[in-house]
């Protein structure tokens, strides 16, 4: 081992110890052995054991970086670890004016995962699609990245490109995708009538000025006659978390909306007002797995205060506020420090919202053993595209709650 190897190892050796030493104190005071400092004497012990055992003389510096990696990621998976070398990569991108892909990209089950695509934007255009799993960015593996070096990675200038191998169902192999980077254009959200006397709107993202733009439809359906309203919130993904707030309370009145929390984030609750809420026809929110972050809440407002009924799929589970630590190596931690509360209390970024009318979306019954390239036979007939059986669904309930009211 390198003279500047063991000189780590010691000067690691020391500051556990003298960590232990003091958590030994806080452990006889309390009578608990069950503490982090008992953990940190098993780090320590590990970590001895790595350096005289292990097969072959070990990167005590990589190994440390590892663990660090995973002792954040084990957190949630918004929480991170940025060695010195990615912090620094990770502070000189922040400061460039950015494009992007078009999507919200967070990380679950190890690797990035595509939570929702921006109808029209560079990530649809180049065939990505919602819920494929982002194997690797330019041959890096994302497995050992944080979900902060994801995200800044595939941020690029516009017209520049970037290369992922994704991970698809009914794929036996990685695909790898060129995306053009193009600049994150603001998606509107739209309404029709897609029945006697039902409103719908579509929201795809809640970017700043979106709960207004959602007002405005509301009126415009309500003047042209809809009794009752479906608000489609299936992938929307990302977005400010108080257009969210906002969007909700345009349908409650009283209740609570939302509130913030943590360890030391003082409680931050979210009331509706009452001069803020511009309808009370009855609503259904349909939501998917692609339902993240601000939609979230809206679902969440909207179901627990009894305000309507919200239709389709379990959503992903995502809403918390991260601060970016920087630590005296010039490594930093990006650390989830408050978590958005439903208004029952449930965290959700833990729990996500359930619907209480779960209906599985097309994407959720279709046969793994589907080719999605198979030429059909001469004597088959044409598959029909398929019906979107959960705004059918969602119709026929908006109806009878009118009905019921």
């Amino acid at each position: 081992m390198s003279t500047k190897s063991k000189l780590f190892v010691l000067t690691c050796s020391l500051a556990l110890v003298v960590v232990m030493a003091l958590g030994q104190v806080g452990v006889r005071a309390s009578g608990s052995s069950d503490g982090p400092y008992a953990q940190l004497q098993v780090y320590s012990e590990v970590l001895s054991r790595v350096e005289r055992e292990y097969v072959d003389e070990p990167n005590i510096p990589q190994v440390t970086n590892g663990a660090l990696h995973g002792l954040l990621e084990a957190l949630d998976s918004s929480s991170s670890y940025l060695s010195p070398a990615e912090y620094k990569e990770f502070q000189a991108r922040s400061g460039e004016k950015r494009g992007g892909i078009g999507a919200a990209v967070s990380k679950r089950f190890g690797y990035a995962d595509v939570v929702s695509i921006i109808p029209g934007g560079a990530a649809e255009k180049a065939g990505i699609q919602n819920y494929d799993i982002i194997e690797a960015i330019e041959g890096k593996s994302t497995h050992e990245m944080s979900p902060v070096e994801i995200n800044s990675l595939l941020a690029g200038d516009p017209g520049s490109t970037v290369t992922v191998s994704v991970v698809r169902a009914r794929k036996a192999e990685p695909q790898k995708i060129v995306i053009t980077r193009d600049v994150f254009t603001n998606p509107e959200a739209s309404s029709k009538v897609v029945d006697a006397g039902v409103g719908y709107i579509k929201v795809d993202w809640f970017t700043k000025g979106q709960s207004a733009e959602i007002a405005n439809l509301i009126r415009t359906l309500q003047k042209s006659g809809a009794t009752k309203l479906i608000l489609d919130l299936r992938n929307s993904a990302d977005g400010d978390p108080s257009e969210g707030i906002a969007t909700a309370n345009l349908f409650l009145d009283h209740g609570t909306i939302t509130y913030l929390q943590g360890q030391k984030y003082p409680k931050q609750a979210f009331t509706a007002e009452s001069d803020k809420a511009i309808t009370k026809l009855p609503v259904v929110v349909l939501v998917n797995r692609g339902t993240a972050g601000p939609a979230e809440i809206v679902a969440a407002a909207i179901l627990e205060n009894a305000r309507g009924d919200v239709l389709g799929d379990k959503t992903f589970g995502a809403g918390s506020i991260q601060k970016m630590i920087p630590l005296q190596d010039n490594s930093a931690l990006n650390l989830t420090v408050a978590k958005y509360y439903s208004p029952q209390g449930k965290a959700i970024q833990d729990s996500a919202v359930t619907p209480n009318i779960l209906v599985a979306g097309e994407e959720e019954v279709t046969l793994p053993d589907e080719d999605e390239n198979a030429t059909p036979s001469a004597d088959q007939e044409p598959k029909k595209a398929p019906q979107d059986e959960q705004l059918k669904k969602a119709i026929e309930v908006v109806k009878a709650r009118q009905a019921k009211a």
